[in-house]
């Protein structure tokens, strides 16, 4: 789960971490009132959306760039204006861009120093990781790619946590001296609490800031959350929108399905994570593309099967579907009748090729033969992948 920079900087202020005053608006009277609020002097509209690179985006009404400064309360107001209830195109919203319903009104400050700071889980360690640079305001990726020397990291212990060896180092590393070296002690202990109480995947800072009043502060932050933590922690949930995530996906989730969408034309259906990753590996290699990743767990029921293929029906993209089960929790023949219940409730007229394994499989065949419906059977996997692609074809 992804929240907005207005939610992010809320977390800051709970936490104790640095950072500009700001205020969100969804109309230009709320924009004027949270520039009054903040007090006159430079201040900046920012786009919300759950994408990076706004400042170079475009709206579709031809306005350019989703971050601006402004000085009056008359003046955020128009460029609140001119952003509110607008598509924002971005490098990493893809052509069809993201509606704008609201703007975070901020104060602007003088920046002397940028700097890049995140906190990831690291595979490797099984541990949170800092990953620092002195290079802020531009790409990580790029930075590793050019000047590989100029990346800090620092693994956090997992049981003792951020240990003053680690705050040390990145002091160290990022050339920081007296007084802002202790404000950057206090930021990223407070930032480091904020990651572990809340069950972080990501908390990335671009840029941290060394204002030219000598402060330490963070700007434009981006957080991620563990989903399958989410139920502890109510305030996190709370900040959740909706609007910003793939319809498909937020009607899977309600049924307890895994489903990411892609921009393939072959719809999966299978249990088990791996098993959906090699069903999609083998319909690419048989010359076909997938349409989504959907795995419905382990132990799926009648009525999960029926919400996953109502799901499936709702891409446009989709022009046949693979299932793929393995019975080994799962009961094949509950599955079969899954799958000619939605079919027959979705009016399904795409080829459908299923191919079932495992506990009670012939029972489970005997269901689809029975069916009276032209449901394409496999035996083996490379079979299914390879029928399917020939139907789509």
């Amino acid at each position: 789960m992804n929240i907005h920079e207005y939610q992010a900087q809320e977390l800051f202020t709970q936490f104790g971490v640095a950072c500009p005053a700001g205020k969100v608006a969804s109309t230009r009277a709320e924009a004027e009132a949270a520039a009054k609020e903040l007090g006159g002097g430079k201040l900046v509209v920012k786009a919300q959306v759950h994408a990076g690179g706004r400042g170079k985006g475009t709206f579709k009404n031809g306005f350019q760039g989703g971050v601006h400064l402004g000085g009056s309360p008359a003046e955020i107001g128009e460029l609140a204006e001119k952003m509110i209830g607008q598509t924002l195109v971005t490098k990493q919203t893809g052509e069809e861009g993201k509606l704008v319903s609201k703007v975070m009104v901020g104060a602007a400050v003088s920046i002397e120093k940028e700097y890049y700071l995140a906190i990831l889980m690291d595979r490797e360690s099984c541990s949170p990781v800092i990953v620092a640079s002195t290079e802020g305001g531009m790409d990580i990726e790029e930075v590793a790619e050019n000047t590989p020397d100029a990346i800090i990291r620092e693994i956090i212990h997992p049981t003792l946590g951020l240990q003053a060896y680690n705050v040390r180092k990145l002091i160290k590393g990022l050339k920081l001296e007296k007084e802002q070296a202790k404000q950057f002690n206090k930021l990223i202990k407070s930032l480091s609490h904020l990651f572990l109480s809340n069950d972080c995947s990501m908390v990335e800072i671009n840029p941290m800031v060394c204002t030219t009043d000598g402060e330490i502060m963070c700007l434009d932050a981006k957080f991620g959350f563990d989903d399958n933590a989410l139920y502890r922690h109510e305030n996190i949930m709370a900040y959740r929108d909706l609007s910003e995530e793939d319809p498909r996906e937020v009607e899977a989730s309600k049924f307890d399905l895994n489903y990411i969408g892609l921009d393939g034309s072959i719809a999966c259906l299978v249990n088990g994570a791996g098993l959906a990753m090699a069903t999609m590996d083998i319909i690419q290699f048989s010359g076909g593309e997938p349409a989504n990743f959907l795995d419905v767990g382990g132990g799926a029921t009648e009525e999960q099967v029926s919400a996953a293929f109502k799901i499936i029906m709702g891409d446009p993209n989709v022009k046949g579907i693979l299932v793929n089960i393995f019975g080994g929790i799962m009961d094949c023949e509950v599955i079969a009748k899954g799958i000619v219940a939605a079919c027959k409730q979705t009016g399904l007229s795409l080829p459908l090729v299923v191919r079932l394994e495992g506990n009670n499989v012939l029972a489970g065949k005997e269901v689809l033969a029975n069916s009276g419906l032209p449901i394409i059977s496999a035996d083996t996997l490379s079979e299914a992948a390879t029928k399917i692609v020939a139907e789509v074809n």
